[in-house]
């Protein structure tokens, strides 16, 4: 489903991203773990190309993320077409990204209705049903105001599978939530690796990458230093910087 080549990624001097090779297979539950600032974000971001990266290839699903290449010239595609190719990602950030102003249901709907053209009643039926899904149709009609951390996360979540994506992508989705808050979006997403969905996970939740995770990568300073089943990397390392981070969150 997912394919990295060589991707790099700067930042002015700062190498964000080094020669990152890897492959997420379609189904397959990924967790990515490291410390802060170790190119984790920056790398789900290049999947769905809201960055660009410098050099290397990325392809999901078999389409190059961002680029066409011509020959041996590569093309950044037209935002439109970026568009397009994102609507088989769905993404769920930390901050949730909800707007305010929208109800629950009125957040799921708007992609729906305003990229796919979707009936706006067809949208709202699918709404409830996805928010019945994340155990919050009670709260359909209620604004992000009126959440909770953890429920304003779940709505995002089904905002996200309302687009019925191949790939999702989450960015330490509960990194930002009380710890009562935590075990109810865990479970969501536990759930969605039950049903097959592929699923690239930036967290700092062990036990979560222990019990659902096919595999997990361990990455520091924009390298990806090892990857394996979760046995392996979280029970016996090979390198000693995963060692060191693993006895810091353990």
């Amino acid at each position: 489903m997912v394919e990295a080549i060589s991707v790099s990624k700067s930042f002015g001097a700062l190498n964000v991203l080094e020669s990152i090779d890897l492959e997420v297979a379609r189904g397959e539950v990924l967790a990515l773990l490291g410390p802060s600032g170790s190119g984790k974000s920056t790398f789900l971001r290049c999947i769905n190309h809201l960055e660009r990266i410098d050099g290397g290839m990325i392809s999901v699903d078999g389409e190059m993320v961002g680029y066409v290449r011509t020959g041996n010239i590569l093309r950044e595609l037209h935002p439109r077409e970026v568009s397009r190719m994102r609507r088989h990602v769905g993404m769920v950030f930390q901050s949730f990204n909800l707007f305010g102003h929208m109800t629950a249901v009125q957040n799921i709907i708007e992609a729906p209705v305003g990229v796919l053209g979707q009936p706006r009643a067809q949208a709202r039926e699918r709404a409830l049903a996805l928010l019945e899904r994340v155990g919050l149709v009670e709260k359909a009609n209620a604004y992000p105001s009126e959440l909770s951390g953890g429920q304003r996360q779940r709505v995002a979540i089904a905002r996200a599978l309302a687009m019925n994506p191949k790939l999702l992508l989450f960015d330490e989705p509960t990194s930002a939530l009380d710890p009562e808050l935590v075990g109810d979006v865990l479970r969501v997403m536990r759930e969605l690796a039950e049903d097959g969905m592929t699923m690239i996970v930036v967290t700092h939740e062990i036990g979560f990458a222990r019990e659902v995770c096919d595999r997990v990568a361990f990455m520091h300073s924009g390298r990806l230093v090892e990857i394996g089943p979760p046995g392996e990397i979280l029970g016996s390392p090979r390198d000693e910087r995963t060692r060191a981070f693993l006895s810091s969150v353990l």
